[in-house]
Parts: structure tokens; C-alpha cells; sequence
């Protein structure tokens, strides 16, 4: 009975202990991403890609009603990234949550975007990635976006004050 019951406690500790370093690679990109959109990084940003990937939005038609913004490739995002601007794009994300099965992971997390310091909107990011050789690419991203009823964490917008 003893060793059954360190079982139950010891097994699923050890699966959690080998699961955190696969999440810190997964994490990786996603990462670079932000700190890349921070800096003003087109390259960093594309390095955080797989080839081909791609990009949607789901958001409000016209009439109200859910849609999907159209899918894009990236590189109208890496432009904008990469074209000077004043203040820099800061994204933090939260409640994150990851799920792997070998060479597949998807990653949902909320996120608020500040201009700067200015407050523009918040939503859901989700990601999925591949493992190719070189390490975790993301292959999409979809987010949604809002301006009202966003629940940023202090510990969030402290930071832009």
C-alpha cells in the first residue's frame, strides 16, 4: 500500500519535472516574438516562424456578427515590425497554457498590447508550433482583440504606468 500510494504522489511529480524544460523550448519562440516586436525586430520576429506560416484575427463584422479576419502570411507583419516607429510594441501574456504531443504544440495565453505605455487592447493569443530541427517554430497565430472588458492583472499594467 505504502508503495502505491508514493506512487500516485511521485509518478505524476516526475512528468511534471520532465515537462518543463520541452515547455521552456516550446516558449522559446514565442518569447523572441514579443521581445523582437519590443525591439523593433523584423529578423528576430521571422526567426520566431516556421516557413509559410501564417496569421488570422477573429474578431466582429460589420453587422456584429463573429468572423475571421482574413489569414495572412507574415510578412506584412514583419514590414510593420521593422518599420521605425516611436514607441515600442509591448505584448505580456498570462494564464498560459501549453499542450505538446511530440512534434505539435499549441499555446493559449492572454495578452494586453501597450503602445508604449498606452493601453490599446487585449484578447487571446493562440499559437501552434512544429518542432522542426532548429528547435520550436509557430507556424500560426490567431488572437482575438477588444478594447472593453479587459481584465489585465496589475502585476501586467503596473509595468506601463
Amino acid at each position: 500500500m505504502k508503495h502505491m500510494v508514493l506512487l500516485i504522489f511521485v509518478l505524476p511529480c516526475l512528468a511534471l519535472a520532465q515537462s518543463r524544460p520541452e515547455e521552456q523550448e516550446i516558449m522559446k519562440p514565442i518569447k523572441a516574438l514579443f521581445k523582437g516586436m519590443s525591439l523593433g525586430d523584423s529578423s528576430m520576429v521571422h526567426q520566431a516562424f516556421a516557413q509559410n506560416a501564417t496569421m488570422a484575427t477573429i474578431g466582429k463584422d460589420k453587422s456584429g456578427k463573429a468572423s475571421v479576419g482574413k489569414e495572412s502570411s507574415i510578412e506584412g507583419f514583419l514590414k510593420a515590425v521593422g518599420t521605425p516607429h516611436n514607441e515600442s510594441w509591448n505584448e505580456p501574456i498570462w494564464d498560459i497554457s501549453i499542450h505538446s504531443n511530440g512534434d505539435f504544440a499549441q499555446v493559449w495565453a492572454s495578452y494586453a498590447f501597450y503602445l508604449g505605455k498606452t493601453f490599446k487592447h487585449c484578447g487571446v493569443d493562440s499559437f501552434q508550433l512544429i518542432k522542426e530541427e532548429g528547435g520550436w517554430k509557430i507556424f500560426h497565430l490567431i488572437d482575438t482583440r477588444q478594447k472593453e472588458g479587459c481584465v489585465v492583472p496589475s502585476s501586467v499594467s503596473d509595468q506601463f504606468k
